[in-house]
This record gives C-alpha cells, structure tokens and sequence, in this order.
C-alpha cells in the first residue's frame, strides 16, 4: 500500500506568466518514453512481480522505495505543468472567445480536453503507453540493468527541457529531479554492482555533464539530496542501507538512507477557469453544498 501526503516533494515557484508552450515540452517528462509515469509504473509492476521477495529482500526493498518516489515525481511535474498553462485564456462571453489563445498554442489538447492541466501524453500529445513503456522481465539483473538505462533515458530528456525553456516553475521542477533522478542511477549501479560485481558507476554521469552545472540542481546537492534515498515508509524497506552505503562515488560525502519522505511543499491551489467551466461551481452553489455536507455531518 502507499500513503498519501498532501505535498508536493518540494515547493514549486508561482508563475509570473502563462507558458503553455513550454509547457507542452515539459509534458514528455511526464508522459513520454522517458517520463514520469513510465519510471513510475516499471518500478511499481516489477515491485509487484518481484520472485523471492525475502530472500532478494535488499532488491525488492530498493525498488519498492523508489516506486513510491516516482509516484510524487508525476504527481510534482503534472503540478508544474498546471501552473505553466495557468492564465493563458480569459473568462469572459463565450461569443468572444475567451480562449482564443489556447488554438495557436503547440498543444491545444490542454484547453479542450483537459481544462489547463497535465495529461499522460508526452510533447507531441501521444498519450503514454503503458504496454509498450513497461518492461517487467523477472530477471532481477535484467531489471535492474533496463531501470539503470531508463534513468539515464530520463535524466538526458530532464537537461533537454532544461534547455528549451526558462521558465522559473520548470527549471525549479527538473534540477530537483536532476539531483533525485542521479539518486535513482546511482542506487541501481550500486544494486547492479553488488549483484554483478561490474562497477557501474564508472560510466557516470550519462550525459558527461554534473548537475552542478544546472543552476536550479545546485541548491539541491548543497542540501545533500544527491546523497538520500528516501524509504517513504516509518517502519518498511530498511534492508535498502544494505545497497544505498558508503561515500557518494562521483562528488562524496556520506550517503544516507531516511526512513520516511522529504519535508515537502504545499501542493498549488488552482483557481478556477470559468471559460473552461472548470470547476463549475458557483458561489451560491457553493453555499449550498456547505449547507448540505453540514445536515449530513448533523451540524
């Protein structure tokens, strides 16, 4: 099972300025080949899979802990994109066409299907594909091998984004999973190295380029999050410090695991878009329904 938290895994910048095209790129780290939802649901179906759950226990651990990251991670760049889009249409008379903007941005599904908010499709509007994303093959090296190729899939998509735009939300977004991402390379070269006995981590980094040169990575290194991998359990998933131990190999420093999660940020509170009837509740409607959930509480 997985408990919910409601935050964010960090706190994400207010946008001055709607940057719905932006946005559109900053949907491949969603749901694109490499995105999001896919490190999210490899992890979540080989955990489910996972043979000999006591005896790999170490293995199963690192990857159970990890899929519990990688649902935070879709749920904080899916935040970033809503924040990206928010403001680029007006409320207004219908026959004015309030969303007059929305038809000349790159993708315009984001203002007819979704009212301003992230989707599982990746830049082009593909939506994500789950049978074709998921790579579950039972062979613990296999996996482990193929989640160390997926995140370095990913980390180099993250840095071309992070050249496509300058968005504030955006680049706060990717060097936070620049810095989580290298944490999730790392814990599988290690993974890889204690089962192989091949030293993985000689390749790193892929791309050859330190986050450090990303100015929004930066913060997160000097605060040590290169070197944490977060349970996201009080009591379970321990027996990952048995892979997750030692000196960071690429920059040092001690490594650490925390039994639990990062302190969070608040999670945005999106207003409402009445051009896109989204959320459809008027004031007075609100009223009513307060009234309604007080008779039901006997209030």
């Amino acid at each position: 099972m997985i408990t919910r938290i409601n935050k964010l895994q960090i706190e994400l910048p207010m946008p001055k300025n709607p940057d719905a095209n932006a946005a559109a790129a900053v949907q491949e780290l969603l749901g694109g080949k490499f995105g999001e939802m896919s490190t999210l649901n490899n992890y979540m179906f080989q955990s489910f899979a996972f043979r000999q759950k006591k005896k790999l226990k170490p293995f199963y651990d690192l990857v159970a802990s990890i899929t519990a990251e990688e649902f935070g991670h879709v749920e904080l760049v899916s935040n970033t994109i809503n924040l990206m889009i928010q403001g680029t249409t007006f409320p207004g008379d219908p026959n004015l066409a309030p969303m007059q903007n929305g038809k000349d941005k790159r993708n315009s599904y984001h203002f007819i299907d979704t009212a301003q908010t992230a989707k599982p499709f990746d830049s082009m509007g593909a939506g994500w594909n789950g049978a074709s994303n998921v790579f579950n093959s039972g062979n613990l090296i296999l996996d482990l091998l193929h989640n160390f190729f997926l995140e370095c899939g990913a980390r180099t998509h993250k840095m071309r984004v992070y050249e496509m735009t300058d968005n504030p939300v955006a680049r706060e977004m990717i060097g936070y999973l620049l810095v989580r991402g290298g944490v999730h390379i790392m814990a599988y070269a290690k993974a890889l190295e204690i089962a192989t006995g091949v030293d993985m981590t000689k390749m790193l980094p892929i791309p050859n380029l330190d986050n450090d040169k990303f100015e929004t990575a930066r913060k997160f290194e000097a605060e040590g999050a290169h070197r944490k991998l977060y349970t996201f359990s009080a009591n379970d998933y321990k027996d990952v410090a048995k892979i997750w131990k030692g000196e960071h190999p690429l920059q040092g420093g001690q490594l650490e695991v925390i039994q639990g999660t990062p302190q969070g940020g608040p999670i945005p509170d999106l207003p409402e878009i009445p051009e896109s009837f989204a959320p459809g509740i008027s004031e007075e409607d609100f009223r009513e329904i307060a009234k309604r959930l007080q008779r039901s509480a006997g209030i």
